[in-house]
C-alpha cells in the first residue's frame, strides 16, 4: 500500500472525524470530541493515502486492562481496498492485552466476530418527545440537582458502577462541557441517578442515564428533555435491561438505530438493572 500511513489525530482531524460520523448517520454530539480527546489523547488514529485522510478509528485505553474501539470509518470511495483493515489492526494492536469492547453496527457484526468479539447485548437507540405527565414519575423523596453541585469524587464513584475502569478525565469533561446539562438524582444524600444531555446534529442525545428505578429514570429524562428543542431526545438503551426497554416504549420513544455491545472476553459486570442509557457508542 504505497503512500498509506497511519498517524495520530490532530485537533483538526477530530473535527473531521465528527463530520464523517455525521455523514454515517450516527448523530454525533457537537462537542463530544473535546471529551474524547482527554480520555486518551493517543487513542485516535487516521489513515492517510498520499496525505489525504481516508479512514479513522479510536482505540482508547482505560485503566490498566480495558479498551474500547469506536469511530471506525473508511471513506466510501476507499472501502474494499484494505485501508480500513490496516487501521483496524493498528487500533487493536494499541489495545493488545486488554479486554476490548465496541458497539458494532449490524452490517459489521460478523466481521467483529471473526476478530474475536462476542455480543453481550444490543443498544437500541430510541427517539422522540417523552409522553405522559410528570406526576407518574414521582418517586418519593428524590431530589434532582445540577450534578456540578456535587463532589466530583462522588460522581466518579457512582459512574464506576456502570463502567469497568476509571475514566475521571473523560467524565469530568463529558458532564461539564459548555452547552450540556448534567443532572443527578439524590435520596437522603445518596446518588441514585445521573443523566447528561448534549446538543447533536439532530435530536439531542441523553447519555449516560443511570437510575435506581424506572421512575427516577423517567424523572431525569423529562427534566433533561426540557433542554432540547421541542423536547426531542434520543437515548441508546441496553436491551439487557427490560425495565429500560419498557419505560421508553411507554413514554412513546421509538427505535431508530441498533448496535451490539461486543467484547473480546467475558462482559464486565455492571449494574445493568440501573443502566437506562449508555454514555456513548463511540467510547463506551
Amino acid at each position: 500500500m504505497t503512500g498509506f500511513e497511519i498517524t495520530g489525530a490532530s485537533a483538526a482531524d477530530m473535527e473531521m472525524i465528527r463530520g464523517w460520523a455525521d455523514e454515517e448517520g450516527w448523530n454525533p454530539g457537537d462537542s463530544d470530541r473535546f471529551a474524547f480527546a482527554v480520555a486518551d489523547p493517543g487513542g485516535f488514529l487516521v489513515g492517510r493515502l498520499d496525505g489525504e485522510p481516508v479512514a479513522c478509528i479510536s482505540a482508547v485505553r482505560y485503566g490498566a486492562g480495558f479498551g474500547f474501539i469506536g469511530l471506525y470509518i473508511a471513506r466510501p470511495a476507499f472501502r474494499g481496498r484494505g485501508y480500513g483493515i490496516r487501521l483496524w489492526r493498528a487500533g487493536m494492536e494499541r489495545l493488545d492485552g486488554r479486554l476490548v469492547g465496541l458497539d458494532g453496527v449490524v452490517e459489521q457484526q460478523d466481521n467483529y466476530r471473526k476478530s474475536g468479539f462476542r455480543s453481550a447485548w444490543n443498544n437500541i437507540r430510541v427517539e422522540g418527545v417523552p409522553q405522559g405527565g410528570e406526576a407518574a414519575d414521582d418517586d418519593g423523596d428524590i431530589e434532582i440537582v445540577d450534578a456540578a453541585t456535587l463532589s466530583f469524587d462522588l460522581l466518579a464513584a457512582y459512574d464506576r458502577r456502570f463502567f469497568p475502569a476509571p475514566r475521571d478525565a473523560f467524565l469530568s469533561a463529558w458532564t461539564g462541557l459548555p452547552g450540556r446539562t448534567a443532572l443527578a438524582a439524590l435520596r437522603d444524600g445518596r446518588v441514585e441517578g445521573l443523566g447528561v444531555i448534549r446538543p447533536c446534529s439532530a435530536a439531542h442525545r441523553i447519555g449516560p442515564l443511570y437510575a435506581a428505578t424506572p421512575a427516577v429514570a423517567a424523572a431525569l429524562l423529562r427534566r433533561l428533555a426540557r433542554h432540547a428543542p421541542g423536547g426531542l431526545v434520543s437515548v441508546d438503551v441496553p436491551d439487557a435491561n427490560p425495565e429500560a426497554t419498557a419505560l421508553f416504549k411507554g413514554l412513546g420513544l421509538v427505535p431508530t438505530f441498533e448496535a451490539a455491545r461486543m467484547y473480546t472476553g467475558p462482559a464486565p459486570v455492571v449494574a445493568m438493572a440501573e443502566l437506562f442509557g449508555v454514555t456513548t457508542l463511540e467510547l463506551g
